[in-house]
């Protein structure tokens, strides 16, 4: 038995014994209108014929379920594929949660024996399972749903599933944190958070303020400068593949509230700023699918942990800071403030962790959710192999992105007389300046930048997601981390 969420999951072998309860459904798969694939040892001829001949009717194409005489079934349509990933069947593992969520249901039989099918199936099945309702004082426990899966290669299939029910964990991390309120979720909180990983294997460094101006992050501490809560940097080391094995880095923008500073946002645009710490959340949460699944590869995830506060001490529009790479950076607006966290990070992790690859993920800039809307990350990238493989993966799993330029026409927008560069561009092409910004403290190391403004924070639901807290990334990165083959 696996308890997760609200569910309570079982693998049997086929059973020739049928459940009659009211409550009970069988979810049974179609191939082609014309048969059910998997079916039951019990199930009769008369009930088989009515459940395709029905479904033929309807020429179903979505779960549907059927009311019978002998009982509730939930007819799926068969989807013909071979690949382990599979985000199609995961979607429909989401519809089927949907279609049973009632209370109602709270038995529900799969009879399946393809494993890879199955293991997708249940992946989306769990991911949609998820609610966030930690704050309610009259918060009713969730009703438990049994599920059990029925058939002959149950061995295996619970086998997979648990492997993908650790990636899943993953996600729900991601989500949880970006679901949590500033004044639950500050730096310091977030980084005891990040230290719950340590149970699984992870060797987790958190630096205070302290250590950062012994090492000279001043651009990422200069946002912070203005908040009570102190800032941090959070390094989390997977060591799962060999011992002299460069690893893979992941680095995320933690702006666990942003205010915009002294560059103040209006009332409106501030209420959504808990989740402006997305990217470090992604990168938590990958981290411990990663720690979970114990995959063998060396991964390291950094995350700045950072509160964008005005008050007589915080840094002023005009100041002109000095970031960790050495170059000066005059900040016109506090308010883009993501990028001066990351480029401490980004300089720092490349001299000091020596990475194969860096990715960074950030909510960075409004500009990407005009551009791409709530369907994409931007994706910027100075190695064609990389964006390459994050396509890939993008496309897999269903954490798209879409690959965005970085021309040297643009990277002069950030010119300014006085300093190396400034925070911002000027009219026009708000994420492709700050994505040109990023670039200049990364030096020869393979890097991607992703926005993931309009993509972490969902304001209607998908098949796998409630809206809320999407977790967008941990999937995408979890199967460019499985199946990276060093080609770069």
């Amino acid at each position: 038995m696996i308890n997760f969420s609200n569910l309570k999951i079982d693998f049997q072998k086929n059973s020739s014994k049928q459940s009659l309860k009211k409550k009970v459904v069988n979810v049974l798969f179609l191939k082609n209108l014309k048969e059910l694939k998997f079916k039951p040892i019990w199930l009769n001829n008369e009930t088989e014929k009515f459940l395709i001949k029905n479904s033929k009717d309807r020429k179903l194409k979505q779960p549907y379920l059927f009311e019978t005489q002998f009982g509730l079934f939930l007819i799926i349509p068969f989807l013909d594929t071979y690949d382990e990933y599979s985000f199609d069947i995961e979607n429909q593992g989401g519809m089927i949660f949907d279609k049973i969520s009632s209370d109602f249901y709270d038995n529900i039989n799969f009879y399946i024996d393809d494993e890879f099918y199955s293991s997708n199936l249940l992946r989306g099945f769990c991911l949609k399972s998820y609610k966030f309702e930690n704050y309610k004082s009259n918060r009713n426990q969730p009703k438990i749903k049994n599920i059990l899966v029925f058939s002959q290669n149950y061995l295996k299939i619970k086998s997979r599933f648990q492997f993908n029910l650790n990636l899943v964990k993953g996600v729900f991390f991601a989500r949880d944190l970006v679901w949590k309120p500033a004044n639950i979720l500050y730096p310091k909180s977030f980084a005891e958070e990040c230290k719950k990983l340590k149970k699984m294997g992870v060797n987790v460094k958190v630096l205070n303020e302290s250590n950062l101006k012994k090492i000279g992050m001043t651009s990422l501490l200069a946002v912070g400068q203005g908040s009570r809560q102190e800032s941090y940097v959070v390094v989390m080391e997977w060591t799962g593949g060999k011992k002299n094995e460069k690893p893979l880095a992941f680095v995320g923008k933690g702006v666990c509230f942003d205010s915009g500073g002294l560059s103040l946002k209006p009332a409106k645009s501030m209420e959504d700023m808990k989740w402006d710490m997305g990217g470090a959340a992604t990168v938590s949460g990958l981290i411990e699918a990663i720690a979970r699944t114990k995959i063998k590869k060396n991964v390291v995830g950094i995350i700045g942990l950072v509160e964008n506060m005005p008050d007589g001490n915080a840094q002023r529009p005009g100041d002109v800071i000095k970031s960790f790479s050495g170059k000066t950076i005059e900040v016109l607006n506090t308010d883009a403030e993501g990028r001066l966290v990351l480029a401490d990070l980004l300089s720092w992790t490349e001299k000091n962790i020596k990475p194969v690859f860096m990715i960074d993920l950030a909510t960075l800039t409004g500009a990407m959710i005009v551009s791409l809307g709530k369907v994409r990350a931007g994706l910027f990238c100075n190695n064609k192999n990389l964006t390459k493989k994050i396509e890939d993966s993008g496309k897999i799993t269903g954490d798209k992105v879409w690959s965005m330029p970085l021309d040297a026409d643009y990277d002069k927008m950030i010119n300014t007389e006085i300093a190396d560069m400034k925070n911002i561009g000027g009219m026009g092409a708000g994420s492709i300046t700050a994505a040109c910004f990023l670039q200049r403290h990364v030096q020869n190391t393979p890097w991607a930048h992703l926005d993931i403004a309009g993509v972490t924070w969902l304001n209607n639901s998908t098949k796998t997601s409630p809206n809320g807290a999407s977790g967008w990334g941990v999937k995408l990165l979890f199967d460019l981390t499985r199946n990276f083959d060093y080609k770069i």
